[in-house]
């Protein structure tokens, strides 16, 4: 067909060639019929068809055609007839030159196309809504591949943690002289926590409230005061006690000091300033992102499994629940509340608390 020097109508309709069409019809400037429909071509159009400055009539219909409609073909001044209809095509449909007369028709079958509504497609998306489109794969694919990823990460981190170095933390009794304990007084604490006002409280638990204080020496403090008419308070407060002063890992609430006589008991502890997860969970005010909650999961595992693998005797916590577990500013998690947490020693006998828990959140088993 190259060494033709004028051709002006080629019809190979209704026949069974494959392959991709030649861009070499657009070297035929003189044709001006050209119809391959109902062929097994595939491929996308070629860009020269709008060399085909003679061309009336365009049929490419009942093809596999795959790709955009070229907007080369608006450039054809002749055109009056095109066909493209049930093949694959997508993209925008061009909308000078003869687009501004074609019909529904010359486009049916085409699912993927887009444009004026009057060939019988939808609108095609702002360059915004294309954005909300990569964000929401974004959220739906990559971002938990990624916290996939991090939580395999961390999980190898506790197993190597846990096979290849075991801290053995100091006896109870020599831990307890070794932490630095400062004391605090009554009165100190009447002052910080302005005798106790509502104001001051951050919570009330089951044994007890807690209060916001400043130290005389300016650390922000949570204060938490045992409710000493129940019998449960002292066994909370020794038990709490006896677990937080012989532990030091940063995803656990440190207590700074106690204070104790036979009217008041009180635990001293780091004051965490965005509060409890409870809160940014369930507050509608509050929003955790995909990487925070991961990093959040992580905490908790790492404090956990210190607590388990890392002490010369293992802790159970037992009541593991979002209101105990504080976020700071840097949203790294802290697990706290150890009133019901069990030392576990060899003989049953000295274990040092009965299994409890809260309704929902009780560890089975333990």
């Amino acid at each position: 067909m190259k060494k033709l020097d004028v051709i002006e109508h080629i019809d190979l309709s209704w026949n069974q060639i494959t392959g991709n069409i030649s861009s070499i019809i657009g070297a035929f400037e003189s044709l001006s019929y050209l119809d391959l429909s109902r062929n097994s071509f595939h491929g996308d159009i070629p860009q020269s068809f709008g060399d085909l400055k003679g061309l009336d009539v365009l049929n490419l219909s009942y093809y596999n055609l795959f790709g955009i409609i070229p907007k080369s073909l608006e450039a054809l001044p002749y055109l009056k007839y095109l066909n493209v209809s049930f093949n694959n095509l997508s993209g925008e449909i061009p909308y000078g030159g003869l687009f501004t007369n074609v019909t529904a028709k010359s486009f049916l079958g085409n699912i993927a196309l887009c444009g004026n509504p009057i060939f019988g497609v939808p609108l095609c998306p702002s360059p915004s809504s294309k954005g909300s489109k990569l964000k929401q794969s974004l959220f739906k694919y990559f971002l938990p591949g990624i916290a996939s990823i991090i939580l395999c990460l961390a999980l190898v981190y506790m197993l190597r943690r846990h096979r290849e170095s075991k801290i053995q933390v100091p006896s109870l009794f020599n831990t307890f002289f070794v932490l630095e304990h400062r004391m605090i007084s009554y009165k100190e604490i009447c002052q910080v926590t302005n005798n106790f006002c509502e104001s001051n409280l951050l919570g009330v638990g089951g044994y007890g409230s807690v209060y916001k204080g400043m130290l005389f020496d300016g650390t922000t403090v949570a204060i938490k005061v045992l409710n000493l008419p129940l019998l449960g308070a002292f066994k909370s407060f020794d038990a709490e006690y006896k677990v937080l002063r012989t532990i030091r890992h940063m995803n656990l609430v440190k207590v700074i000091s106690t204070c104790s006589n036979p009217k008041f008991r009180a635990i001293v502890l780091q004051y965490i300033l965005n509060g409890s997860l409870e809160r940014w969970l369930y507050s509608y005010n509050y929003c955790l992102n995909l990487l925070q909650r991961v990093n959040i999961l992580v905490d908790v595992a790492l404090a956990l499994d210190y607590l388990h693998h890392s002490l010369s005797k293992s802790v159970v916590y037992c009541d593991l629940k979002p209101t105990n577990i504080l976020v700071d500013e840097d949203m790294v998690a802290h697990v706290g509340d150890f009133g019901i947490a069990k030392i576990l020693v060899e003989n049953k006998d000295d274990t040092h608390t009965k299994t409890l828990g809260t309704l929902g959140y009780i560890v089975p088993g333990t």
